[in-house]
């Protein structure tokens, strides 16, 4: 999606319905800053208020999509190109999670390793010892925490019975028997376990 295009788009909209970029912060309880981040196409409104903000500006969420007004004619066929946009973005991103979650997973790994490293060889008295390893265990234990969250949100898992996509709880994910990225875990479409492979698009391409 072009981001300038649409901010100019939203800039045009709430001048035409008469309000400053002040009253149309207000009216949607954020920032005149971020209404100015998304008309000079720095940032996009947030989908929890993109609803509100068309409403406001009497426009549809597809026209917000494309950055200006559709025509009847032409809707259903730029509808389906923003979808296919916004399918690909979240691939995008789910691929740049996906790969901050290898990273989060080294950084902590070291720090911990480095720990017990500097605990085992260097002399010093047992409590300092202990808090040493205490140290090096609690940003490894936040960080996997952290990376299993990303690996729960990220792209979709495979059922390899079904072949059904979808979203596991974080519990699920958490406790499920795993290699690297594919886990163990029960289906909720057909209710059998499988070893379930994360995937990045919801549909079979």
């Amino acid at each position: 999606m072009d981001q300038e295009k649409i901010g100019r788009f939203i800039a045009e909209q709430r001048k035409k319905a008469n309000l400053t970029q002040v009253q149309l912060a207000e009216k949607l309880h954020v920032t005149d800053r971020a209404v100015s981040k998304w008309e000079t196409g720095k940032a996009m409104p947030d989908s929890a208020i993109m609803i509100s903000l068309c409403n406001i500006l009497k426009i549809t969420v597809n026209e917000l999509l494309c950055g200006e007004a559709v025509d009847i004619n032409n809707y259903s066929e730029k509808l389906e190109q923003n979808l296919l946009e916004v399918i690909k973005e979240k691939e995008q991103a789910d691929k740049r999670l996906l790969r901050s979650e290898i990273f989060i997973g080294m950084i902590v790994s070291v720090i911990l390793l480095s720990c017990v490293i500097l605990a085992s060889f260097v002399q010093m008295e047992t409590w300092l010892r202990i808090v040493v390893i205490v140290v090096g265990f609690i940003p490894f234990a936040i960080g996997i925490i952290w990376a299993i969250r990303i690996e729960q949100v990220a792209g979709y898992y495979k059922c390899a019975k079904c072949g059904h996509r979808y979203i596991p709880k974080y519990k699920n994910v958490l406790w499920a028997m795993h290699v690297n990225r594919t886990r163990y875990m029960r289906c909720p479409k057909c209710g059998k376990k499988s070893w379930q492979k994360k995937v990045l698009s919801k549909d079979e391409t």
